[in-house]
């Protein structure tokens, strides 16, 4: 078994699964490339006694061909006659696990689940009858089964309404590496990059295992990037719609809501993404959001005082901002092409984007950086339209409401050198923080708070002003 990098609370909580002593059903859940094959063939201590996985768009004959051979292999390699149905396909697989498990603790593990699900393949009711009738009595027994597809997962087997009401025991949602696990896998795989490089890689691709894989040792962050996504064989150069399509069965409108929020850095509400993309059915919109956000493409964040139904959505995940800035309906190719754009305004808003989304997901790094991470904390982002000509808008990204009557408004800036408050900034950042306080009519104290790559440059310029500073270091704490 090879070394599983990171993934500390899934690795204890497999170590806690066989441990357990009862028959177990584990659903895992993530999107594509994420690593759960990986953590599942190489997180528990026992080997898998048997894995089959499903394929993608294949028929009912071609499913069950691939069980048959996929339990020959365990078998011994003997060829075994194809099961006419998934009834006689488990019970196979309760004949070769009954004698395995008298003795040991057994682990079997079915891969892309949703795939395997086929129109009138009868796999779902076949399955519900191998875990309720049989499994479920048995001890020794640890039935995992992972998809892609995250909606459908949670859908169709965690929220399940008939069989497998209540039958899962764990799940794990894998989500992609923290920055801090990234440079774990990378010093793991001998790549050597210092810290503002390997921000640049990850808001770039991610925290994707299979992405970040790709990368090889000696090269840049612009060589990379130029390899990845800027030549004919890269594997980040078409990845994009074989990312959705293999997610979801009708990708079209889930791809226009991504391209929409890829346009408005600040993000979007229901209502204004229903009116940007069209859309008929409100309940349509609302199944569409559910299943890209816990994919893990968008995120909706709930502005400070406002109910869920106002919630705010954004793009977050990394490789869909940088691919739709960078790479769709972009001509430019080859080497050299990412030092083009590394100069230019595009690269800047990029930089601020994807910088504020990381941070945005490193929430438990950030409050323990300003030193609050046993205060119990509500995030939020919060947003002020003027009424008038006279009046002007503000928008905070980050905010974080504490229970020791503080607010930290964070203020998140990318640049390439330590940051510099301007004139004109220390203004804005003045107007921000006295508009939030009469709009929201909160009598917390207001601490300014600066996120920056490098940190702010002259901020004894203007004493009082920032509370507290905070560097990209902070990123690399887990």
């Amino acid at each position: 078994m090879e070394q599983v990098v990171g993934r500390t609370e899934e690795k204890l909580l497999l170590n806690k699964i066989e441990k357990s002593g009862e028959s177990e059903l584990i659903a895992v859940y993530g999107r594509r490339r994420v690593g759960k094959t990986y953590l599942i063939r190489n997180g528990f201590k026992k080997e898998i006694a048997f894995e089959f996985s499903g394929i993608h768009h294949a028929t009912l004959n071609q499913q069950l061909e691939n069980f048959s051979l996929a339990l020959a292999k365990v078998t011994g390699g003997l060829a075994l006659a194809k099961p006419e149905s998934w009834i006689a396909a488990f019970e196979m697989l309760i004949q070769y696990l009954r004698p395995l498990i008298k003795k040991e603790r057994t682990v079997i593990f079915i891969d892309e689940f949703p795939w395997i699900n086929t129109p009138r393949s009868g796999f779902m009711p076949a399955f519900e009858n191998f875990w309720n009738s049989w499994a479920s009595r048995e001890k020794k027994l640890i039935v995992v089964i992972c998809g892609s597809a995250a909606s459908w997962m949670i859908n169709k087997v965690i929220n399940n309404r008939g069989g497998l009401h209540n039958r899962v025991t764990r799940r794990i949602r894998l989500l992609p590496f923290t920055v801090g696990e990234t440079a774990a896998y990378l010093k793991y795989r001998k790549i050597k990059l210092d810290k503002y490089q390997l921000l640049q890689v990850y808001m770039a691709m991610g925290g994707i295992p299979q992405y970040l894989k790709e990368i090889e040792p000696g090269e840049s962050v612009a060589q990379i990037i130029d390899r990845l996504f800027f030549t004919k064989d890269g594997l980040l150069l078409e990845e994009f719609k074989n990312l959705y399509y293999s997610l979801f069965d009708k990708a079209e409108n889930h791809i226009d809501i991504v391209q929409a929020l890829a346009k408005k850095g600040k993000g979007l509400t229901r209502t204004e993404i229903i009116n940007a993309c069209k859309l008929s059915s409100g309940g349509y919109a609302t199944q569409l959001l559910a299943e890209l956000a816990e994919s893990g493409f968008i995120t909706p964040y709930l502005p400070f005082g406002k109910s869920s139904k106002d919630s705010l959505y954004k793009l977050t995940d990394e490789y869909s901002i940088f691919y739709l800035k960078f790479i769709d309906g972009n001509k430019a190719t080859g080497a050299g092409t990412w030092l083009k754009f590394y100069s230019g305004t595009s690269w800047k808003s990029w930089g601020g984007y994807a910088f504020e989304s990381i941070c945005m997901k490193h929430i438990s790094q950030i409050k323990k950086a300003i030193g609050i991470d046993n205060v119990y904390t509500e995030i939020s982002v919060w947003r002020y339209l003027p009424k008038n000509k006279e009046e002007q808008g503000v928008q905070i990204d980050l905010l974080i409401d504490r229970n020791d009557s503080c607010i930290n408004i964070c203020e998140v800036k990318f640049s390439a050198v330590p940051f510099e408050i301007t004139k004109s900034y220390e203004k804005e950042l003045v107007n921000k923080l006295k508009v939030f306080q009469y709009q929201a009519s909160t009598r917390k104290a207001l601490f300014l708070t600066m996120i920056t790559t490098y940190g702010v440059a002259n901020s004894e310029r203007y004493p009082g002003l920032v509370q507290k500073e905070i560097t990209m270091d902070m990123l690399l704490d887990n």
